[in-house]
């Protein structure tokens, strides 16, 4: 079953400890309406490999930050939505999947593991008095006759599954849910700055389906495709590919969206580029809007060609930030992206990603 209590805990970092061969946590003491609370951050597996995947943004931009910026501090409760302001390291395109490296938790040296990463910017936080943390998890406690077996305080509380929470294996499977992933942003208002920190285990895929989280046919690498593991239909106009299913992830970006027409009605597109060296045939994939309504496509796509696909009811592009998802005709995600308010906030011009 998805996790018991997940949401997003608002605070101002005041004390860290570093994590260790004994508990591999980073742990981070937030102080929110005059309580205290520990977040405690994954940064070893228990199974192999022990190496978490990381990924640090120092610039995030993302519409899920006007849902969160103006939230109680403290922990506020998040529904499973793409509305609510939850993660979901899939479906709510919080970044791109190759991006993320896996790096091990405690190496000799500075600035080359998870400890170092997430201190450095724990350190930032805590020097800086309008910093804000929010940590997305499942909470623990209040435990009242228990103090923090770290920073000592009384009551015990606190967030912890601060990293992907779907697409597990062994006696994780039971935490497995969509839109309850967790991580870590930070903001720095004097600069204007939001971090993000995202964590997964290597054991996780990034296929799952949408009603349980539960891990379904996963993709290879991308750019991992070639005309050498893809079976080709030759012709005039050189090969069709038909990819197996799994194997089309990063075949297609999204390169572009106009979301914000100077035309009435507005007439809203999403341009596709085809990176393969084949002409891809793209019949009954389909683009999902932030609600996840979907527009199902028809036709090809010419090797290293783009192809600007009008948007129809019921898809819409909201001028207010949204996300834009493509998909296979298996349902497994080729591609997605994001947009901001500001980004959609220039009527005529396309967005570029």
């Amino acid at each position: 079953m998805p996790l018991k209590n997940y949401g997003v805990l608002k605070g101002h970092a005041t004390e860290v400890r570093l994590a260790t061969n004994q508990n591999a946590h980073y742990q981070v003491r937030l102080i929110a309406n005059d309580l205290n609370y520990r977040i405690a951050i994954n940064v070893k597996s228990a199974l192999e490999p022990s190496e978490l995947e990381y990924l640090v943004l120092e610039n995030f931009a993302h519409p899920i930050i006007d849902t969160i910026k103006n939230l109680p501090f403290g922990f506020t409760a998040l529904a499973p939505s793409p509305v609510s302001g939850a993660l979901d390291y899939i479906r709510g395109n919080l970044f791109e999947r190759s991006q993320m490296r896996p790096l091990p938790f405690n190496v000799p040296g500075p600035d080359n593991d998870l400890n170092d990463k997430i201190n450095s910017l724990m350190q930032r936080a805590m020097a800086d008095e309008a910093a804000e943390v929010y940590a997305f998890g499942e909470t623990w406690g209040p435990e009242t006759s228990q103090r923090d077996r770290f920073f000592a305080f009384l009551p015990g509380n606190g967030i912890h599954d601060i990293h992907m929470n779907q697409s597990n294996v062994g006696r994780f499977v039971g935490d497995d849910g969509v839109w309850q992933d967790g991580g870590v942003l930070i903001h720095f208002p004097q600069q204007h700055q939001w971090v993000a920190i995202f964590l997964k285990f290597q054991s996780q895929g990034w296929h799952t389906d949408n009603a349980t989280g539960h891990k379904i046919g996963d993709a290879v690498t991308p750019g991992a495709v070639s005309p050498g593991n893809v079976p080709a239909i030759g012709g005039a106009e050189g090969p069709v590919f038909n990819p197996t299913p799994g194997e089309s992830q990063g075949l297609v970006r999204i390169i572009g969206a106009l979301v914000n027409s100077i035309q009435s009605p507005e007439v809203e597109s999403v341009t596709l580029l085809n990176t393969s060296p084949g002409e891809l045939d793209i019949t009954n994939w389909a683009i999902l809007d932030s609600q996840k309504k979907k527009q199902v496509l028809v036709g090809n796509i010419g090797p290293g060609e783009c192809l600007q696909i009008q948007i129809r009811q019921p898809l819409a592009l909201s001028n207010k930030g949204g996300i834009i998802t493509l998909i296979d005709d298996n349902g497994l995600k080729i591609d997605g992206v994001a947009y901001t308010k500001e980004q959609a906030s220039h009527p005529g011009w396309t967005i570029v990603f």
